[in-house]
């Protein structure tokens, strides 16, 4: 599994030089010269919104709760949707109108002219403050990872993982944080797909009627009744994709407005496939896995680590690393662009 989670480091690094040599002013470097084509877009912003709770959260809630799961999974797809139609050829055309605005709250400053810097401020503020800690937050999440995979010192993996992020954002800016979400998109969806598909073809299979939770589509409360608040609270998690700002970057990032059709269905495709493997994955897990896991969230590694070669293993754990690192680069970038010329 070393050799899997090295090569992968090696090659995220040399993505961002690649990038440095092909940053050349301010806007590069935080918009990449608003050249992104419709797939890159696409994968990039799925990729650094999904993080590492596509490959832990997402499969630990099927796990335990079984197809109430899907109430979530289909207000993360039309919110993601809504997104692309609604918000990114409005966003991409008004930023670049606007005095080719970079940021979030450097539009807001064009936008509005009667409070536009109290805003911009305000904005500012408001992204570092929740973004610096989410972003602290990846960091730690990989240092577990290396932590319960290798057993390696917490600080030394911390470290490792800081460096890393750190490195490839520094010297390639936005370019290198979507090429490497890109390579990162791809691993993710690959390894959704890979693992259901072995658990489900009879490597181990179990028996499609024996998989759990396939008849709780409806969450009940302790009445045994419907608990529509439960589905309500599911159902509202799609609306937190029309204010992230690593996101709203993609969009204004995009070639061009009549790349964003394209960009939208490749996004669709994305998510609708990965939600999905997500499923499986946590449902797959309650059927073979026994006895049942102490922490839900483990489901993923657990199957990796029971249907797979260690090489193999390597490989589809660093998908979760590259899952948390997508995120991680994203905000950091975001985080750092505010900093220096909003805040």
């Amino acid at each position: 599994m070393t050799i899997a989670f090295v090569g992968y480091f090696l090659l995220v690094l040399g993505i961002g030089v690649t990038a440095w040599h092909k940053t050349r002013d301010l806007s590069d470097y935080i918009l990449g010269g608003r050249s992104l084509g419709p797939g890159a877009a696409a994968l990039s912003a799925g990729a650094s919104d999904m993080s590492g709770w596509l490959l832990l959260g997402l499969p630990g809630y099927a796990y335990l709760a079984g197809l109430e799961v899907l109430w979530l999974a289909a207000a993360l797809l039309l919110g993601s949707y809504l997104n692309w139609l609604l918000v990114a050829p409005r966003l991409r055309s008004a930023s670049a109108s606007h005095g080719d605005a970079l940021t979030i709250p450097e539009y807001f400053y064009r936008e509005v002219e009667d409070c536009g810097q109290l805003l911009r401020l305000c904005c500012g503020a408001m992204i570092l403050a929740f973004y610096l800690i989410y972003t602290a937050s990846g960091f730690v999440a990989g240092a577990k990872l290396f932590e319960t995979a290798y057993g390696f010192d917490y600080q030394v993996a911390l470290a490792i993982g800081g460096v890393a992020i750190v490195g490839y954002t520094f010297f390639g800016g936005f370019l290198a944080v979507v090429w490497t979400d890109v390579l990162q998109g791809l691993m993710m969806l690959a390894a959704l797909l890979w693992v259901p598909l072995m658990v489900f073809s009879g490597l181990p299979g179990p028996d499609a009627g024996k998989v759990a939770g396939l008849e709780t589509l409806f969450p009940v409360d302790s009445g045994g009744g419907i608990n529509y608040l439960a589905m309500l609270s599911s159902l509202a998690w799609g609306l937190g994709y029309f204010g992230q700002p690593h996101i709203l970057a993609r969009f204004m990032a995009i070639r061009d407005v009549a790349d964003i059709p394209m960009g939208r269905r490749i996004a669709m495709l994305w998510t609708g496939l990965c939600l999905l493997g997500a499923i499986a994955v946590g449902l797959g897990g309650a059927a073979i896995i026994h006895p049942p896991l102490a922490d839900a969230e483990t489901v993923f590694m657990a199957m990796v680590n029971t249907l797979f070669h260690p090489l193999l293993a390597g490989i589809l754990l660093a998908a979760i690393l590259a899952a948390i690192m997508s995120t991680a680069d994203s905000q950091l970038l975001v985080a750092s662009s505010v900093l220096s010329g909003d805040a």
